[in-house]
């Protein structure tokens, strides 16, 4: 009976949960998670600040010119027209990194994207490689640089912060038609907000759309000035015009469109 007793108060002993040991598990693990977690950021931004050093380093912008891409259009054409894949994956990722890094060069990068490859495949390109690198800007303000961004760019972010919360994810759609804001600022400041990476995604690709036809089409056109005689091309002419009237056009729009959606919302409220 007494070993009986003493198995059973064992068994009992072992079947008994012991919280203090669980919480320090708990905890041990948490720790192990948090240093985890902190030592994969601090390792995103060594890499991070290695390919902007290295940018600036080797002097990479000297290539972000228009001077440079008047001189390299042919052999960059007929590069294209012999590795069309080749080409795109290259000049498709470096511009991802450029705009995703906030480096300079984008505007001239969109350019040459009309001059090298046409317009349209040019536009698709520029579409969705810009998008993808402006949410790749925003996530990493958002995980890695808020504090930063919070300090460099606090009186851009109140002004954004008050446009999200007046009219949603239309505001920032409207900053995208009409430049306010330098979109390297609106990529990193829009990852201290609310808004989800999809929505910021599919409405800055909605609202840069007709920015990108307007400088992929100056592209095409830009592309075959080689001397005085050209800068007065009708097409170059109509592509710079179209360039200098289109921050008023989409101006107007915007405005169209705001008086038409606060309308819509006047008989719910009246209701």
């Amino acid at each position: 009976m007494v070993i009986e007793k003493t198995v059973a108060q064992s068994a009992a002993q072992i079947a008994q949960p012991r919280p203090m040991q669980f919480a320090a598990a708990d905890s041990s693990s948490a720790g192990w998670s948090a240093r985890q977690s902190g030592f994969s950021r601090l390792v995103l931004l060594l890499v991070i600040g290695v390919l902007i050093g290295l940018f600036f380093a080797f002097d990479l912008s000297q290539y972000l010119t228009l001077t440079f891409l008047k001189e390299v259009r042919t052999a960059a054409t007929a590069f294209v027209a012999a590795n069309p894949s080749l080409s795109t994956l290259g000049f498709f990722g470096f511009y991802v990194l450029v705009t995703g890094l906030s480096l300079p060069g984008a505007a001239l990068m969109t350019l040459a994207a009309g001059a090298i490859f046409g317009f349209w495949w040019g536009l698709a390109i520029v579409s969705f490689a810009s998008t993808i690198g402006a949410t790749l800007a925003m996530v990493i303000s958002r995980s890695l640089l808020r504090d930063w961004v919070q300090a460099k760019f606090s009186q851009q972010l109140a002004t954004v912060n008050e446009g999200l919360q007046r009219d949603g994810g239309f505001y920032l759609f409207s900053i995208r038609m009409v430049p306010l804001l330098p979109f390297f600022i609106i990529n990193l400041v829009m990852g201290l907000t609310h808004i989800s990476a999809w929505q910021f995604y599919w409405v800055s690709q909605t609202g840069m759309f007709a920015g990108t036809i307007f400088f992929v089409f100056a592209g095409t056109q830009l592309a075959q000035v080689s001397s005085i005689g050209d800068v007065l091309s009708p097409g170059l002419i109509g592509a710079l015009t179209l360039l200098g009237l289109f921050p008023l056009i989409a101006r107007k729009a915007i405005q169209w469109l705001t008086k038409l959606r606060r309308a819509a919302d006047q008989p719910n409220l009246d209701s």
